[in-house]
């Protein structure tokens, strides 16, 4: 009977532990800021002499199968940045990524952006992101597939390509190893993109496809890409 009594009482400690870690999600704390982690590996490192913000996919919290690419890619792996709350407005960052080696995933292209309108449970969000790896290459097919929209969790690049081919990516002159300014503006439906220091938009997502109007900003990596964050501004 007492055996019975203390496994019972280690199985509700147990459980007491789980319910407790899954309520308090893991935090990082960078340029002032406090981002929750969400299926990603996140630490402040040292590069060329500054702190930055590292994020690599946590292959461990969330699978990635080659053989399943449109159900494991496109999904919630990123930091997202906690006490902001994001409508319409305007999203910069500076953002360098490097593919990881080894690489789980032999087409790695540098995946990396920004998610934007996430809700509490991080069911839903609009995303913008770069494939730096295609931005200077030969061919002209892979440089059009170089800037990606998409809205998660229902449209995803696979289905925008099949549904609204061309309508949802485009070129933009970048490459790995090099810091690039992101900077999106958002209205309504609409999100146009500015790279570097372009006087004019690189993309115009005319009408965004997701569920959110609101939410948080997540800065945001996929598969196989070493992804570097700094200089973070947010305006509504």
């Amino acid at each position: 009977m007492r055996l019975r009594l203390i496994f019972h009482a280690i199985l509700i400690a147990f459980c007491s532990l789980a319910t407790f870690s899954g309520i308090y999600a893991q935090t990082i704390q960078f340029e002032g800021m406090e981002f929750e982690i969400s299926n990603v590996k996140a630490s402040v490192v040292e590069l060329a002499g500054e702190n930055v913000l590292k994020v690599e996919r946590d292959l461990d919290k969330l699978p990635f199968d080659v053989e399943r690419l449109e159900a494991t890619v496109d999904e919630p792996t990123y930091v997202k940045l906690k006490n902001v709350t994001f409508d319409d407005g305007t999203i910069e960052v500076k953002v360098l990524s490097r593919i990881q080696n080894p690489s789980p995933f032999e087409f790695a292209r540098g995946f990396i952006g920004l998610a934007f309108r996430i809700n509490e449970d991080d069911s839903a969000f609009e995303s913008i992101y770069l494939r730096p790896v295609n931005g200077r290459s030969d061919n002209q097919r892979f440089r059009n597939h170089t800037v990606q929209y998409f809205a998660y969790p229902e449209y995803k690049f696979e289905r925008l390509r099949r549904e609204f081919p061309e309508m949802y990516e485009t070129a933009a002159p970048i490459g790995l190893n090099e810091w690039i300014t992101m900077r999106i503006e958002v209205k309504d439906e609409k999100a146009e993109l500015f790279i570097n220091d372009a006087k004019y938009s690189n993309f115009v997502v005319p009408k965004m496809l997701g569920k959110t109007t609101t939410g948080s900003i997540g800065l945001w990596v996929d598969i196989g890409t070493e992804g570097y964050f700094k200089d973070l501004k947010v305006s509504k």
